[in-house]
This record gives structure tokens, sequence and C-alpha cells, in this order.
């Protein structure tokens, strides 16, 4: 198997609502599995985009959402095992004792450290004593696990992280080793050998995200709640595909984005650590795909790119940051991926990248949370925008803005407005959202 397709493979992840509750429910849920009795109290410390990202978001099966609560019902009712999906089975009961927990003052968040490295500290107290589970760069890798001050597991933060030789590499600030991410090891050209030539068997796994996602848009659409996605339902002509990729597009990324964030029973595939980044990489090229007739593998061809992409920004950002990744990684990896699909080489797709970075590189991630839906909006908007210039020779040369003579000094240029340049903006959205 190819270094490029282990790494896609091993990091497409089902997870239930936005990855950050997710992941402060499994570590939670994990440190109370080691003890027995009655929950006294639940402390998280979590880093800035941990903190933010679940700040006001929807969790999945409960009709609340945020850090306490996510680490409250990850207290009741969360199933280690199940890693990210680990709040799939909360009941009404569980949601009430939460409640009890949080209004009892026994469930406690704070911000560690303004980082697009991911962090998450742990810790329940029940009867039996406490236990203290530690996150680090990923969102379930475990780098220790203590029980009444004994160690019973301890794993270097490079090692969960498998930065150097193994295709599950983490992301961001993480990547201070002599080697670099295997991600950063292959050009755009070689990227785009590897979409070209890799079998097809091989990647046939992608269709799984494709049927993920699209049964999260569907569970949108049927659900009152969302409001977004019956909007451009509508503007869609009350159709799933309709002769307008565009709008096709939009109506099925943002459904099952906005599905996601306001906490809907059913799970995305993320990638990155992310269930939107999963959503964006993936289902406008379905609805590309869908409208001009290219074979399921050929789409699959093109989410390999899309994903790539993707990947090769976030390692520079963080998996966290200041920025919306959603938008700014996966938007760009689906607007390579459509230039891709349409019959487009490295001069089409390095363009489309430059239109990428000289449009929507600023925008910011205030949280996982419904306004989401409106940045993939944007992200749709701007991708497809982007490719059409580029097919056609247009684009914002090399001399302008972040834009890199190549596209792997773009891609870089773009991660790196997010980290460092924008560990001063993480602080301030935090601040605002704190007084809120």
């Amino acid at each position: 198997m190819h270094p490029l397709t282990e790494l896609i493979h091993s990091d497409m992840k089902p997870a239930l609502g936005v990855t950050e509750p997710g992941a402060i429910a499994f570590a939670v849920s994990t440190a109370g599995s080691y003890l027995t009795g009655e929950i006294q109290e639940v402390s998280i410390a979590l880093n800035s985009g941990m903190y933010k990202n679940a700040f006001t978001c929807g969790i999945p099966g409960s009709p609340h959402y945020g850090n306490l609560y996510a680490a409250a019902l990850g207290a009741v009712a969360g199933k280690p095992e199940l890693g990210l999906m680990s709040l799939q089975e909360v009941t009404e009961a569980d949601n009430l004792a939460a409640e009890n927990l949080v209004k009892e003052n026994r469930i406690h968040a704070e911000m560690s450290e303004v980082s697009s490295r991911i962090h998450i500290v742990a810790t329940v107290r029940k009867e039996s004593g406490a236990a203290t589970v530690t996150i680090w760069d990923t969102h379930t890798g475990i780098t220790s696990i203590e029980v009444n001050g004994e160690m019973v597991k301890e794993t270097s933060a490079d090692k969960v992280s498998g930065r150097v030789e193994s295709a599950d590499a983490s992301f961001g600030e993480a990547a201070e080793t002599s080697e670099p991410p295997l991600i950063h090891r292959y050009t755009l050209g070689e990227m785009l050998d590897y979409v070209r030539t890799v079998p097809a068997e091989e990647i046939a796994f992608i269709q799984e995200a494709f049927e993920m996602n699209l049964a999260l848009f569907r569970e949108g659409l049927a659900n009152p709640r969302t409001t977004y996605l019956h909007y451009l339902w509508k503007k869609n002509g009350e159709q799933e595909i309709s002769e307008d990729e565009l709008a096709s597009a939009s109506l099925l990324c943002n459904g099952a984005i906005e599905a996601r964030v306001i906490g809907l029973d059913a799970p995305a595939m993320s990638i990155t650590g992310s269930g939107a980044h999963g959503i964006i990489a993936t289902l406008p090229l379905y609805a590309s795909a869908e409208v001009r007739g290219i074979s399921d593998e050929m789409r699959n061809r093109m989410t390999a790119l899309s994903y790539l992409i993707c990947m090769y920004i976030k390692e520079y950002s963080g998996r966290l940051s200041a920025f919306c990744g959603c938008a700014i990684a996966a938007g760009s990896g689906m607007a390579a991926a459509l230039c891709f699909g349409r019959g487009g080489g490295e001069k089409e797709i390095t363009a489309c990248l430059w239109n990428m970075a000289s449009s929507i590189t600023g925008m910011v991630c205030d949280g996982g949370n419904h306004g989401c839906t409106m940045k993939g909006v944007v992200a749709c908007d701007a991708a497809f925008r982007a490719a059409d210039l580029a097919m056609n020779g247009i684009s914002i040369e090399p001399i302008h803005g972040i834009n890199g003579a190549t596209a792997e000094e773009t891609m870089r240029n773009m991660g790196q407005i997010a980290s460092p340049g924008m560990v001063a903006t993480e602080k301030t959205i935090v601040d605002i959202m704190q007084e809120k």
C-alpha cells in the first residue's frame, strides 16, 4: 500500500458531532473508567483551540452544548472504547444527571494555554479516588493515564502522533523533529502522480466517507432544527442534485455541516481530526461528479487529492488554530480537486491555490458552532470560483500577497498565517467568547 494511501486511511475517522466535544468526552470517560463510585468532581484543562471549538458546540443526543456539558456527559454516559463516538448512547436520564453535575458546580473547565497543538488534561474524582488522562496532538492521542498517583500508562507525544515513522501524522506545532511530516515529503506533482496511478481498489475505502457524510446531510434534511439546509434545499429546486453544480454542492456540504454543529445524532467522516473538514473535502466533489457524470473511481481520486492538500496546509497551521481550517485548508483541497476533475494539471491547480490563498486565508475560527455553516457556504463559493478562474487561465500571480512561487510555498504560507501568525488572534477570540 502506498504511504499516502496509508496516511489517508489512518486519518479518516467517524466522529459524532464536532470532534472537540467528542475528544473531551473521550478523555473524561477514559479517566472515569478507572474508578468506581459516585462522581464527585470533573476538571478539564484545554488548549485554546480545543476550548474555543467546543465552547458553544452542540452535543449529539443532548439539548446542551459546550465544554462543561461535554465533560459532564463524558463522565456519566461516555464509552471510551468508542473513541470520538463515545457519546453515541446518551439517554434522557444521562442528560439529567449531567445537568445536575453542572448545577452543583462539580464540572470545571479552563484554558491551559494559547496553542494550536491539541492538549487535554482530564481529571475525574470518584469515591474510589482520582484519575487523570492527558491527550496530546490528536483528538484521541492519550499520552498518560495516572490513577491515584500511580502512572498506569505513559507514552511520548511524538510516539502517539507518529510524526516521523508512521503515516498517522499529527499536525502543527508538534512538527519540531529532524524529519518533515510525511505529507511534506511530497510535492504537488508527486501527489498528482499518486492520485492518477494509485490502483482504484486501494482507495475504494474513500467511498465510506461519501456514504457517511450523505447520511448526515439526510438526517439534517429530515430535521426541523436545521435552517440553512432547508433554505439551500429550496434554492436547489428541492432536490439533492440539480443542474446547478454549485447550488447542489453548497446544499450537500453545508446541510451536513449544519446537522453536525447543532448536534444531530449522526456521525461525519472526519479528516485531520475534523468532521467539517471531512465534509467540505468530500460532499462538493460528490455533487460535482453527479452533475458532470464523473465516475466513482475518478471521484475517489479527486477526493484523495482533496484530502492531501488539506493535510498539507494543516501540518503548518495546526489542527486547531485561529483561522478556519475548514474553509481554508479543506476548501483549498476541494478547489484543487475540482480542477483535477475538470482535467487540470499542476499548472491549473497551482493557479487555483493562488486564488484560494488570496481570497479566504484570513477567515477566523470562532469555535465549532452554527457559524461553521456560513463559513462553509463561503468556502464552496470561493472554491468553485477559484477553480473556474484557474481553468480559464486566470489567477492572482505569485508576486502578490502571501502567494508563493510554487504550490508548496503557497500552502506553507497559508498554514503559517495561522501558526505562528494568529496566536494573538486566538487569545482575542477566546477573550471575546468568555466575556459573552
